[in-house]
């Protein structure tokens, strides 16, 4: 067997290397499937086709098997192959029904296939009998009078219909036959309801109460569902008795269920009830257990059925149908019971092993019952002789001391009584010499002086053989520095810089010798210099961590570094952290160090022959974290107890406290004062002062140390302090007290008043704690009456103090007269003045306090005025940004406390044209001595412009300081100034409707020489300075 196995192998090897192809093994592309096959009595000459295809390569060839025997398909045979489908012609039902299977092989093993099952019908069907019973026992009787005992018509087909296969097993089940009854003649067929009931079992029609209406002919019809025939068995006749009457009685099952139906997974389960009585019983059903029907679940009590559609294993258990009416009632109970044929969870993999290996494969199915395994191989029995070295345990195979007669295909074969399953896998065992081509030495190993290396070697061989070292031409020895494994690899250790060289790997088998070889390199270690530290900062502070490192020269360096174990990515944790060192050097820069940077800093450098590392602790202390729990443990009138707890010092000892406190009516947190100032850091109470009765306060801590002052504490609860008295001095005029100052509830104010010079006060109380005033009405009051007035405050607790005493005035009447003589005068583009005659001061009724002038462009409404208001006796107002070459309307009031009086006359003024809108240009200079001359370009106004009157030339010795101003009505002007200066110097016009644009700025450079020229840049204006200026004339000796 051994020899046969490695002729197939060699075989297959050398089909591969001329070129046949790549080997594949056999793997089923299509299988058989069971065959109903019907045929005629007498009938011979039908055929049957079981279809068989594989894959693989060389092409499989193909066998069958017929109920355990082998089919030799012979020249004049009924059987032939075409490929791997299998022909029979002239079907024998006698010798051709049962199991068939299929072979496919190449030289790679032998699969199997399923087992189909070959059946075959008889197409003719024959009735026994087809008769109406009473209660199912007396061969011919009539059925009772009306409304009286129910019928059963039975329909009993001949036995022959169904054929035998397996061992005996009946292949042709009730479910792929159907039943109706004809009544009368076709097509009349019976309707089932609540009354007649059809058994898909039994063939069989009930009637629960046979009415009139029933009497007639019944004819069975059986349809084969398979063939799609069917037949009508001899009528039945059902005639009503007329020798008496039968009365009401109880239900009688006559159609029920087994008491255990087994159900496929997946399946339709239908289960049938029906019952015989008078009056008709009504059929329900129900689960034993209580559980509830699904949704999936048809309850047709019409028909007496219950299906249950897809069924799974949760459907499983008892059911019970009940039949009842009013004289009774009776029951069946049946149990459904789950199975499912297996189904494959785990499969094999098609394996390649080395000889001497372990094959391990698993086979796992789920099924219920649970399965049994089996495994072939070659399409036979796997040979358990060997027990030592092929076992099989659930499904597991394991084969130990693979060889070449191991070499085939395997199928696990998963089962049990309601279904089987054949999963295919590949073994093959490969014997090779060494070889290397796939896994060669290194060709350079690097290691470290002082250190341990390996050198791996993997040559591919089977058997597995003996591998030796060599260094340079000399065998290696093994010592306790060099070592040889298990898996043929070198370990040395203890590195020096005599190991280096190279290094030959050198593999045998009985097949032949391979070898490998690769160079060793000893490099120096790689030290820190830089020693491990501890470092203490301030939050804010930059600190550099150092890494310096000795290293051989010729290997590059990688730095990595770790933050309390987390690798740091530079770039990304907001720029705090930044690389400082060169190329032999890991030092980083951590900029404004914060709390959360304190913490183990670890410097990793590696090498491609080793790795080092260093670490730092580093300490960061800031200012304190906020202080915990702050409690008020205790209120009065004006102080608050507080308590806390000490929050984190951040490595600097606490100095100090200090209390902020927060109302409803204060502007954020305000500090407060305390009994003992400053508070220390170990004390942990205070009491607040200064507090304002009957107002809610909220409190906080907060704490210092060396380093600063840290976050405030968690707020306290609200708390009020306890009212007292009010205290308040209400001065004159004022607003109303503010919450915080009232004392306590119930405050109000008390308003003393008396004219001048009387004695005696009167009092009127103001409850409002919101008021702001009192009036007192009274029509005998002149107008314009001194009186004094003082006013007090209270609350609950009593009163408090009155303010100072104020004089103030009863109302008087508005001005009664208009303002005359109104003059305007147009002053710029922008401005104009507005004069007037002033009216009476005062007199015993009225005042004037002032004038409000009112102004509207000729396109706006008065009601849209703008208003200048002036204070006192004056008698001129300039009224300015107005539009050039606009109309403006205007009239004055004067005005008291009283309200405003009447309006003068309206009268008009029309603004001067706007100025020049150009600046000068073509500014030319030049200097002589102490002289300065400037000419420039006449400005031109356009047409809408007020023409040019004069020039402003405004300079000065920098841009910031404040300018010299000369007008001059020329293009040119001579200034005496020093040349050993330097000059910022500006022109613009003006005329009777303002200043215009202003030049740019140019500036005049100090002269070395006698005389020096130049010219300003040609471009637009700049706008006019702004900020103010001395004003000199043209013709002044400066």
């Amino acid at each position: 067997m051994e020899l046969l196995w490695k002729l197939i192998v060699l075989l297959s090897l050398v089909e591969y290397l001329t070129g046949s192809g790549v080997l594949l093994r056999p793997v089923f592309t299509k299988q058989p499937g069971s065959v109903v096959f019907p045929i005629q009595p007498g009938e011979n000459r039908r055929e049957v086709v079981f279809s068989c295809e594989a894959q693989g390569h060389p092409p499989p060839f193909y066998r069958w098997m017929l109920n355990d025997s082998f089919i030799l398909p012979m020249p004049g045979s009924r059987f032939s192959l075409m490929g791997g489908n299998l022909h029979i012609t002239n079907l024998n039902k006698d010798e051709d029904v049962g199991i068939y299977q299929c072979f496919a092989s190449n030289s790679f093993g032998t699969i199997i296939s399923r087992e189909p099952v070959f059946m075959l019908l008889c197409k003719h069907i024959r009735f026994e009998k087809c008769r109406v019973v009473k209660d199912s026992t007396d061969e011919h009787v009539n059925a009772p009078t009306e409304g009286a005992h129910g019928d059963v018509a039975g329909c009993n087909r001949s036995k022959d219909w169904m054929e035998t296969g397996e061992k005996g097993k009946l292949f042709m089940h009730q479910t792929e036959l159907t039943f109706t009854w004809i009544f009368n003649e076709y097509p009349s067929f019976v309707v089932q309801d609540t009354r007649r009931f059809v058994s898909q079992k039994t063939g069989n029609l009930y009637i629960a109460k046979v009415e009139p209406s029933d009497v007639g002919n019944y004819t069975c019809v059986v349809t084969n569902m398979v063939t799609k025939s069917s037949v009508q068995g001899p009528p039945s006749p059902l005639v009503l008795r007329l020798d008496g009457v039968m009365g009401e009685y109880e239900p009688k099952i006559e159609v029920q269920f087994p008491e255990v139906v087994p159900v496929a997974k997946s399946s339709i389960v239908k289960l049938e009830c029906f019952a015989l009585g008078n009056p008709v019983p009504t059929i329900s059903w129900k689960r034993v257990d209580g559980a509830p029907f699904g949704r999936k679940v048809d309850l047709n009590k019409a028909s007496g059925v219950l299906e249950i559609p897809y069924f799974q294993q949760e459907d499983a258990g008892m059911y019970e149908c009940m039949a009842e009416n009013s004289r009774g009632r009776n029951s069946v109970k049946g149990k459904l019971s789950f199975y499912a044929p297996p189904q494959l969870t785990e499969k094999p993999q098609d394996v390649q092993k080395t000889i001497d290996d372990t094959l391990v494969w698993e086979c796992k199915a789920s099924a219920k019952p649970k399965p049994s395994y089996r495994w072939l191989k070659n399409g036979e029995p796997l040979d358990y002789m060997e027990q030592d070295r092929v076992q099989v345990n659930n499904g597991v195979l394991t084969i130990n001391n693979l060889n070449l007669a191991d070499v085939g295909m395997y199928q696990c074969v998963a089962e049990n009584k309601h279904g089987r399953i054949f999963t295919n896998a590949e073994l093959r065992v490969i014997a090779i010499a060494p070889d290397f081509s796939q896994n060669l030495l290194k060709t350079q190993t690097l290691a470290r002086q002082g250190g341990d290396v390996l050198i791996e070697c993997k040559p591919r061989m089977s058997p597995r053989g003996v591998i030796s070292w060599r260094k340079g031409n000399e065998a290696l020895r093994e010592s306790h520095r060099m070592m040889v494994l298990d898996n043929g690899s070198l370990r040395l250790s203890n590195v020096t810089k005599m190991d280096a060289g190279i290094y030959t790997c050198v593999a045998r088998n009985q097949f032949g010798v391979a070898s490998s070889s690769g160079s060793l390199f000893v490099k120096e270690a790689t030290t820190i210099t830089s020693p491990a530290g501890h470092l203490d900062v301030t939050v804010g502070e930059s600190i550099v961590l150092p890494c310096q490192v000795s290293h051989d020269p010729t290997l590059d360096l990688k730095f990595t570094w770790f933050f309390n174990e987390q690798v740091i990515h530079f770039g990304s944790q907001g720029a705090y952290f930044e690389k400082v060192g060169g190329r032999s050097a890991g030092d980083i820069m951590i900029r404004n160090i914060q709390l959360s940077h304190a913490g183990k800093y670890t410097c990793a450098v590696q090498t491609k022959v080793d790795s080092v590392s260093i670490a730092t602790d580093v300490v960061v202390r800031g200012p304190p974290g906020p202080p915990l729990d702050c409690q008020v443990t205790e209120m009065t009138e004006t102080t608050a107890s507080l308590s806390w707890r000490p929050g984190l010092d951040h490595h600097s000892p606490l100095l100090s406290y200090t209390i902020q406190a927060r109302t409803p009516f204060s502007l954020g947190w305000q500090t407060v004062a305390t009994v003992l100032e400053p508070l220390k850091g170990k004390q942990l109470s205070a009491t607040v002062t200064d507090l304002s009765p009957w107002v809610d306060y909220e409190f906080r801590v907060l704490a210092t140390n060396s380093v600063g002052t840290g976050e405030p504490s968690k707020p306290s609860k609200k708390n009020r302090t306890k009212e007292m008295q009010s205290s308040v001095c209400h001065l004159l005029p004022a607003q109303p007290v503010p919450e915080e100052m009232q004392g306590g509830p119930g405050f109000g104010y008390v308003v003393a008043f008396r004219p001048l010079g009387a004695q005696g006060w009167m009092q009127a109380a103001v409850t409002s704690p919101d008021a702001s005033r009192y009036v007192f009405k009274n029509e005998t009051i002149p107008p314009f009456s001194p009186y004094q007035v003082k006013v007090g405050v209270y609350n609950n607790k009593g009163e408090g103090p009155f303010s100072p005493v104020t004089t103030i005035y009863s109302a008087e009447e508005e001005p009664s007269r208009a303002p005359v003589r109104l003059r305007v005068r147009s002053v710029s583009a922008s401005e104009v003045e507005v004069t007037w005659k002033p009216l009476a001061w005062s007199n015993s009724r009225r005042r004037i306090l002032g004038y409000e002038l009112l102004y509207w462009g000729e396109k706006e409404k008065p009601d849209a005025a703008s208003v200048v208001r002036t204070e006192g006796n004056k008698t001129s107002v300039l009224i300015r940004d107005l539009e050039g070459s606009s109309t403006y309307y205007m009239s004055l009031r004067a005005y008291n406390s009283a309200g405003v009086g009447p309006q003068s006359s309206i009268v008009n003024v029309t603004t001067k044209k706007p100025p020049p809108s150009q600046a000068p240009v073509k500014i030319m200079w030049n200097t002589s001595n102490s002289k300065v001359i400037l000419r420039w370009d006449q400005v031109h106004a356009l047409e809408n412009e007020s023409e040019v009157t004069g020039y402003k030339v405004m300079y000065s010795q920098d841009k910031h300081s404040r300018p010299s101003v000369v007008e001059t009505n020329n293009t040119s002007l001579e200034l005496s100034l020093p040349t050993n200066q330097d000059y910022v110097i500006q022109i613009k016009p003006f005329s009777e409707g303002g200043e215009g644009i202003s030049s740019r700025q140019i500036t005049i450079p100090k002269v070395e020489g006698s005389i020096a020229t130049g010219a300003a840049p040609k471009s637009l204006g700049f706008p006019a300075v702004s900020f103010g200026a001395v004003v000199l004339t043209g013709r002044m000796l400066l």
